[in-house]
């Protein structure tokens, strides 16, 4: 376990000599300019380590310094992801009354995903697909999808972004396609809006039959099941090969057998396209087929489930090991599980100590 000490040095005289107060005017500095150089900064004032490189336990200017430029020379958050949201606020005002639907949210989503959210209704999933599919703009924060910076895009290139870059399903049926059109029209329409015409009759086939609804290219959505509605649907926002999908609740209104259909075309989509798919559910069938679901309570994320493929070496046979994390935010804030706090009686305030490889958290006893 890791401690704080604090000490005192006398001059000949019995009061505090030079060195120790110049150290108490550094640590106080240290404290008012940042606890990591402050504290640097203090302890060289009152040693003069600044000044003797080779001081025993002290950190010189120069050291300080290559700290500095490491930090200014790291890599940005989410210098390597397709979908980057940074400390995501969004508010929303009525009558008055201000609702937090989005708290500093934090998310990175790498290319060729296929990955799921789940929270309670009102946590927030809905508010963050919107934001991602430009349909809304978030209050603070930074959100970036596919290079696209989501705060600053005016009317024209949030347009064109919801065209060319994302691809949304949603839970309607009826919402996601046009019903005076047949199948493969409504998957040629998008390509064709895009100015796309020259290969779109090929690409809407070809959609078509790796979903397994090639035999509903002539009817139209009155004329097919709720499973082949999603599958054409999922076709249509295919069509013009966005970064990525975006689905709410794909699965909400169809049965267990259709929903298995359905995460099967967004499985293949993924495969054999390589696109990148984030399914907002609340199927527990559905969230439990991907490797990687991520929780979001309080408008923040929370959990996050991550599974992986073991191979038994005796046996050979293969099985999906998953494991549950808590989400660390950029601001250092921890969700601990409700259940959790509720069994420890832990509320307002918790103990932690610092071991070697974990941190203690304990209840208030005082």
């Amino acid at each position: 376990m890791t401690g704080t000490s604090t000490g005192s040095s006398t001059g000949p005289s019995g009061g505090p000599s030079t060195g120790a107060s110049k150290g108490a005017v550094g640590s106080a500095v240290g404290s008012a300019v940042g606890s990591a150089v402050g504290s640097a900064v203090g302890s060289a004032v009152g040693s003069g380590a600044a000044a003797s490189p080779g001081a025993s336990g002290g950190t010189t200017l120069a050291e300080l310094e290559r700290r500095a430029a490491a930090r200014r020379d790291r890599p940005g958050y989410g210098h390597d992801a397709l979908i980057a949201c940074d400390r995501l606020v969004r508010i929303f005002s009525t009558d008055g009354v201000e609702v937090q639907a989005l708290q500093g949210l934090d998310l990175l989503v790498t290319e060729g995903e296929l990955m799921a959210l789940v929270g309670a209704s009102g946590s927030g999933k809905s508010t963050l697909m919107n934001i991602l599919a430009g349909l809304d703009v978030p209050t603070a924060g930074a959100a970036a999808v596919a290079g696209c910076d989501l705060l600053t895009m005016d009317a024209r290139a949030r347009l064109r972004y919801r065209r060319d870059v994302v691809g949304f399903v949603w839970q309607q049926t009826a919402r996601n396609l046009l019903p005076y059109l047949t199948a493969v029209q409504n998957v040629a329409l998008p390509m064709q809006l895009r100015g796309r015409s020259r290969k779109k009759a090929e690409r809407a086939e070809r959609l078509l039959t790796m979903l397994e609804v090639a035999h509903c290219r002539d009817r139209r959505p009155q004329q097919m099941s709720g499973g082949e509605q999603q599958r054409v649907a999922i076709a249509v926002a295919l069509a013009n090969e966005p970064s990525v999908l975006l689905a709410d609740e794909p699965t909400g209104e169809l049965d267990s057998h259709t929903a298995e259909q359905i995460f099967a075309a967004f499985r293949k989509a993924n495969e054999e396209l390589g696109t990148t798919i984030v399914i907002v559910t609340h199927d527990q069938a559905v969230a439990s087929e991907v490797r990687r679901t991520v929780a979001i309570r309080d408008g923040r994320t929370s959990t996050e489930v991550l599974r992986r493929t073991q191979v038994d070496a005796a046996t050979g046979e293969e099985s999906v090991v998953a494991r549950e994390y808590a989400m660390l935010d950029r601001a250092g804030r921890l969700q601990l599980p409700a259940e959790y706090t509720e069994t420890l009686a832990m509320r307002d305030r918790v103990a932690l100590e610092l071991e070697q490889d974990h941190i203690g958290v304990w209840p208030d006893t005082l």
